[in-house]
């Protein structure tokens, strides 16, 4: 059923578990199946099944009970979804306002590994390694790359607040062109760690590229997301 994942097996049940809560079909109050019939619709072990119960028993979801069943106490909490946005006004106004826990990991003047389609290099750049999080919980990590001309201009606010929106608002920025590209992957060790998932992990590189009038590369940010906080809408047209 699970196929070679590189991932515990009772992680991977646990998290179907927390969908079936999260998607309502086992809502609080509700008693579990037996596990002997969660050990055959998964075909795991009785110690596997315990052991994804133990790990959503400690997140405060279920409850078990002897004698009486495991019990579903909570609802699992639904995380806020980032949309992968298709024009730079709505991707700039989906940040603007947003005010996530930001620690920077690493500041220096690395220098970005560009394409011959993502434009011109600038002379120097401003890097910044960061972590995005909320409510505790890190959601993000991202190298950002910033034109030192630009950094320059406001490197007090650049440090502190989301880099999108600061940088189209500077008066003496203009956009010429802008890019996005979105790859699902897996977690390495570096990204496990600074997300806290399990190694190989599901996640979502975005890596986003905005320049000049005169193609000279601004801005280059590479977004490492949590699966679990993307979610791509599309317009289909009839």
């Amino acid at each position: 059923m699970f196929g070679k994942v590189p991932i515990p097996r009772y992680v991977q049940i646990a998290d179907l578990m927390r969908h079936r809560i999260t998607k309502g079909y086992w809502s609080p109050g509700d008693v579990l199946p037996s596990i002997e019939h969660l050990m055959e619709e998964f075909d795991v072990a009785r110690v596997t099944v315990r052991q994804a119960t133990r790990l959503l028993a400690d997140e405060g979801l279920l409850s078990p009970q002897r004698g009486r069943g495991t019990f579903v106490t909570a609802t699992a909490g639904r995380k806020r979804k980032l949309l992968v946005e298709t024009t730079l006004d709505s991707l700039v106004e989906m940040y603007t306002g947003d005010t996530p826990d930001l620690s920077n990991v690493i500041e220096s003047d690395a220098q970005p590994i560009l394409s011959e389609e993502d434009g011109v290099a600038a002379p120097r750049y401003h890097h910044m390694r960061r972590i995005h999080s909320r409510d505790g919980e890190p959601y993000c990590v991202v190298s950002i790359f910033l034109d030192t001309r630009v950094f320059e201009l406001a490197p007090a606010k650049f440090r502190q607040q989301v880099v999108l929106p600061l940088l189209t608002s500077l008066p003496d920025i203009t956009i010429g062109s802008a890019r996005q590209t979105l790859k699902i992957s897996t977690a390495d060790l570096d990204v496990a760690r600074d997300l806290e998932l399990p190694v190989n992990a599901p996640v979502a590189e975005i890596r986003r590229v905005l320049c000049g009038p005169d193609l000279t590369v601004l801005y280059l940010g590479d977004a490492t997301y949590r699966g679990d906080y993307i979610r791509l809408e599309m317009d289909l047209k009839p």
